[in-house]
């Protein structure tokens, strides 16, 4: 690397340096200990105090000075690793090899040596050498990946250690680096911790030893901050079969953080296809930096805290104050301003929220006057609202529900409820007050106030249009006039999966409910569920959002409803409804870390919260409306709705700390879900309107023991003033944490699921299996990571069965067949590789799966001979063996050669081997085992495609022990198969339908007579006569005379039989897998060098 040139005394710095080359200018030094000769203690000693001392004192082992004649100042200008001594160094650049400083005195040398004789000064010699080394430095900084960092020289530096450290593909983006100690068992090793777009990768050089660690995000399985024996604060890397520590950082907050948000990103990216399709920032991993991750992160946090729709971007964030008039005094807070809204919080929790949606109809402006002027002028926003929906109903009246269902089926059951209706003019008098004082739109001011109104209940008669203001439905809903209707029309009649889940689970949906017991309920709950299943194919429709729309249709009309429902499946609990449903999973497991930190006693009595976790599955799914009485559920949907999910996780708190002593004293899981099941069935709401609807999804009859009535406000009121303390930060968190393992689980299943149908097809061992399954996995990311142009390789799809979700090509395919397939064969390997892959790519899409691969290493390795020989066969056949196939291209157009050799072999003791009888009998063998068989005959092999089977074998024998024995018996084989081959050859041409051997041997056939011993069924011609002239395609040979013909030959039977260890290949795999797509990676001259892949 190239550095600012900076003086250097050389006076205490002789010891340590030992110059290797010198010129008139230039000198080039290197560090003791390093390099070639002895100091073999001088250059540990050397090397360990480089790696303890601080990271800014690290000293180069190469470096090259600038010496102006007369002169004892030196000027520093290129170094070989890091040059920094502990004066007056500056680092810039770096070169982790001596090629490379050679590299930098040949251009010296070149460039500059005979230029410098013609200055008279020194001071322009300096001056000029200083210009050149500059302007080498600036052209190297030009780089787009440096300026993007704050610190570009720097970062410039790291960038090149990384390159040359880990030799990844250029496609590997450098995101950040961290100065820090990795833990080996009790020893710490001081190093620089790397993280780029896919990997975190760890270097250090200590006491002559060498340490690289590359950890693939993808298989990162849980990342946590904790404490050991000696470190109080560590990064805790868990992977599947080892945990790394990290600490000593400057900065080990933002080092979490950034760690987390890449392993969050990259996992996203690869392993869950339905988010990588909503999120364009996941499409283009090259684009991502460490800024991008900070802003993204405060991006997701800015969403999932003001509830917004997963598209907006957050563009700027600023202090200010709020003119407030319920207080009569200004707020301090922050505003946040995106795309499509203005936002403002509270420094103080929970003080003051607002949300100003810039629509087209509401100037903007007039918006920003709240925070400017304290004038509400937000709050004249309504009118336009109310104009728009009203022109909307209009238009759809024809079509839809003008009202919600509430209104025309609970009339008739509320005569007499009278201590109810004052309990509701009561509540809608303080409503009424709350709007007067804070407002009464989208934009209303958000307080601890409301929020305690909201816990009491909101009123029937407002429940509905405050859901559409809490949730911001309502913003959808007035900028898409006419949008509900169009999607009705154009899913109207249309068929589909997703058409008939709904048709099936139409009158499952609160049967017990009036307003579901007639055609009208039912059709408005068919029109909403299909039109968001057209609108949102990716969802369509899931179980539970039948359940939920029901709910929302009795209070919202129907195109509220609608919108309503986009609010809660797109924004307020995002990925819970999909394929795999990941989202609801994620907070189950969030939802056992509360448990654990909250409830310490519950969570140690029942050691497997997965428990509680299923149990409540069904309480994130459908809100508590699948399992509460509907008037205490309609309460909890409220708090949803103004608080977004941290309402449900601190509800199912409250009722386990409720339930905490009878679960505490149950001895199994169903008698756990009976108690909550039980609790939740008595769940009342006494201040009601409404008149009790029993719920069909009751779990007990009412013969059984009651439990004590629980009033639902009370139950609310305790989440709130229990566990009401967790910020939507905290959550978001956890949510981070959780979805890594969420996920890995999901991969976990998958491979399982593919082993288990593999397994009884093949003999390799299960554990040898699941390696080689890792392989095979990692090599379709590898992909991934760095070709994601590629045209066949298509992404992991989760919604794909097991066996399909991870498919390679032909070039992986390939990589693969040369790090664990045992039949290598030096420069032919490759072209075996693609021959398997066209064989083992059966419908010829391009790709092959897992069992594919598992299959074909099968018979290599645990194969009986016949079975090696038939793949081997197979391999030299259409379709393996293509007719514009570069390797297969022979310059032997015509008959290989004239097989007129006896076949009678003379051994070197004398004897004589027969191969006559022993084909022949072989052959009868064959035959009878063949009938027994209804497997499909094998087509025959032609001359070209035998050539190719002889140098494949050929090749496999090269450096095999016994080679010589080998070479020997093939050619002897070679011999016998091409004679029989043109005895085909003359079968044809003589009018023969047979080239096969009869019962009717010739006894007496002569050694003289030599090319007659194979025309049993055919007169014999003349032995003095000419072969008849034939084309190539006439010459064959079948799998029988080739499996015979092999097996006269012992050492080949040896060959073939000798038993083959996979695992050794696998471990050599493992380590060797990421060096083929990176060409190798350099091992420096000196010291020990360790790699460590963690898997």
């Amino acid at each position: 690397m190239w550095l600012k040139p900076e003086e250097v005394l050389l006076k205490n710095a002789l010891k340590l340096w030992v110059t290797q080359k010198s010129s008139g200018y230039f000198i080039l030094q290197r560090r003791r200990g390093h390099g070639d000769g002895g100091g073999r203690f001088t250059g540990r000693l050397v090397g360990a105090l480089d790696a303890v001392l601080d990271s800014n004192a690290r000293v180069a082992p190469f470096r090259i000075l600038l010496q102006v004649p007369g002169s004892q100042v030196y000027s520093a200008i290129a170094c070989g690793e890091l040059l920094n001594g502990s004066e007056v160094y500056w680092a810039v650049a770096i070169g982790a090899t001596a090629e490379e400083i050679n590299q930098h005195w040949e251009w010296l040398e070149q460039n500059l040596l005979h230029t410098l004789s013609v200055f008279d000064n020194k001071e322009d010699i300096v001056s000029f050498v200083k210009g050149k080394v500059k302007a080498l430095i600036a052209e190297e900084t030009s780089s787009k990946l440096a300026e993007q960092e704050e610190d570009p020289e720097k970062f410039r530096e790291a960038l090149v250690k990384f390159e040359s450290r880990f030799n990844f593909p250029e496609a590997e983006k450098l995101i950040t680096y961290y100065s820090c100690c990795c833990w080996k068992g009790k020893v710490p090793r001081q190093g620089w911790l790397y993280l780029s777009i896919n990997h975190l990768c760890f270097y250090s050089f200590f006491l002559g030893k060498e340490l690289k660690l590359i950890i693939p995000w993808v298989e990162v399985q849980k990342l946590e901050r904790t404490s050991n024996v000696f470190m109080t604060d560590t990064v805790r890397v868990t992977t599947p079969n080892k945990e790394r520590d990290f600490s000593t950082f400057l900065n080990i907050a933002e080092a979490f953080r950034i760690m987390e948000q890449l392993a969050d990103v990259t996992l996203r990216r690869l392993l869950d296809n339905e988010i990588f399709e909503l999120d364009p920032g996941l499409q283009d991993p090259t684009q991502i930096t460490k800024r991008d991750l900070e802003a993204r992160a405060q991006n997701e946090l800015f969403r999932a805290f003001f509830r917004l729709p997963r598209k907006e971007k957050l563009h700027e964030v600023v202090d200010c104050s709020l003119w407030t008039p319920f207080s009569r005094c200004h707020t301090a807070g922050r505003m946040y301003t995106s795309d499509s809204y203005i936002c403002f919080a509270s420094k103080e929790n929970g003080c003051c929220n607002v949300i100003i949606p810039l629509r087209e109809s509401s100037p903007a402006f007039g918006s920003m006057c709240v925070l400017r002027d304290g004038e509400p002028a937000c709050l004249g926003t309504e009118a336009s609202q109310g104009k728009e929906r009203s022109e909307s109903e209009k238009e759809s009246s024809y079509l839809l529900n003008a009202e919600a269902l509430r209104s025309d089926f609970h009339q008739s059951g509320m005569a007499g409820l009278d201590f109810g209706k004052s309990r509701e003019q009561i509540k809608e008098s303080l409503w009424d007050d709350h709007f007067v004082e804070y407002g009464r739109t989208v934009c209303m001011f958000r307080t601890e106030k409301i929020r305690k109104l909201v816990a009491m209940g909101i009123p029937e008669s407002l429940r509905g249009k405050l859901w559409l203001l809490f949730s911001d439905a309502v913003t959808d809903l007035t900028s898409h006039p006419g949008y509900y209707v169009h999607l009705v029309e154009a899913s109207m009649g249309k068929c589909c999966m997703a058409t008939e889940e709904i048709e099936r689970d139409l009158h499952r949906s609160l049967p017990e409910h009036p307003a579901f017991q007639s055609e009208t309920g039912i059709a408005a709950l068919r029109r909403v569920l299909t039109a968001y299943a057209h609108r949102n194919p990716k969802i369509g429709y899931c179980q539970s959002m039948n359940i939920l729309t029901s709910v929302l249709l009795l209070y919202a009309k129907e195109e509220e409803a609608f919108w309503l429902l986009v609010a809660v499946c797109e924004r307020m609990l995002p990925d819970y409804f999909n394929h795999r449903v990941i989202g609801a999973q994620v907070d189950q497991s969030v939802f056992e870390e509360l448990i654990k930190e909250q409830l310490p006693e519950l969570a140690e009595h029942m050691k497997d919260l997965t428990t509680l976790a299923s149990i409540s599955l069904s309480w994130f799914l459908t809100l508590f409306l699948s399992i509460m009485p509907l008037e205490s559920a309609v309460n909890v949907v409220d708090c949803f709705f103004y608080d977004g999910i941290k309402a449900i996780f601190q509800l199912g708190l409250a009722i386990l700390e409720a339930n905490a002593v009878d679960l505490c004293n149950s001895k199994d899981d169903g008698q756990a879900l009976m108690i909550l099941s039980r609790f939740l069935e008595r769940v009342k709401n006494e201040e009601s309107p409404l008149p009790p609807i029993g719920n069909h999804h009751a779990f007990f009859s009412d013969d059984q023991e009651a439990s004590p009535v629980t009033e639902i406000a009370n139950l609310i009121h305790d989440s709130y003033e229990k566990f009401g303390d967790h910020s939507v930060a905290q959550i978001e968190h956890m949510r981070y944490k959780h979805r890594i393992r969420v996920l890995q689980s999901h991969e976990d299943t998958t491979k399982q699921n593919v082993l288990r149908v593999v397994i009884p097809d093949v003999s390799i061992l299960p554990e040898d299996l699941e390696e080689l399954y890792d392989l095979f996995k990692r090599e379709h990311l590898i992909r991934c990571y760095w070709e994601t142009t590629s045209p066949v390789v298509e992404r992991h799809d989760p919604s794909r069965p097991y066996a399909e979700q991870y498919r390679i090509d032909a070039q992986q395919f390939t990589n693969l067949y040369r790090l664990v397939s045992p039949w290598t064969c030096g420069e032919h390997t490759d072209v075996l590789a693609q021959r398997t892959f066209r064989l083992l790519d059966e419908n010829m899409d391009q790709l092959i799966e897992f069992k594919g691969l598992a299959s074909c290493l099968d018979v290599m390795y645990n194969g009986e001979m016949n079975e090696k020989i038939k793949l081997l066969y197979k391999l030299h056949i259409p379709p393996a063996l293509t007719e514009n196939e570069r390797d297969s291209q022979s310059p032997l157009r015509n008959p290989l050669l004239s097989t007129s050799r006896p076949l009678v072999i003379g051994k070197s003791n004398g004897d004589a081997v027969d191969y006559q009888k022993q084909l022949k009998q072989m052959l009868k063998d064959l035959a009878k085992e063949k009938d027994s068989k209804t497997e499909k005959e094998l087509p025959k092999m032609s001359q070209r495609e035998f050539i190719q089977f002889c140098k494949t074998l050929y090749s496999m024998f090269h450096e095999d022990p016994e080679e010589n024995d080998l070479y020997q018996a093939i050619a002897t084989v070679t011999t016998l198969l091409l004679q029989i081959g043109e005895v085909g050859q003359r079968s044809i041409s003589l009018g023969s339908g047979s080239d096969e051997f009869t019962d009717d041997l010739q006894p007496e056939a002569s050694a003289s007579d030599q090319d007659a011993v194979f025309t049993d069924t055919v007169k014999t011609p003349h032995k003095d006569s000419q072969p008849s002239p034939v084309t190539e395609g006439d010459w064959t040979v079948s799998f029988e005379h080739i499996l015979a013909s092999l097996l006269t030959e012992q050492s080949l039977v040896n060959f073939f039989e000798k038993p083959l260890e996979l695992k050794p290949k696998l471990e050599n795999a493992k380590l060797h897998q990421y060096n083929l797509k990176t060409n190798g990676m350099s091992c420096q001259p000196r010291g020990e060098h360790t790699k460590l892949n963690t898997q």
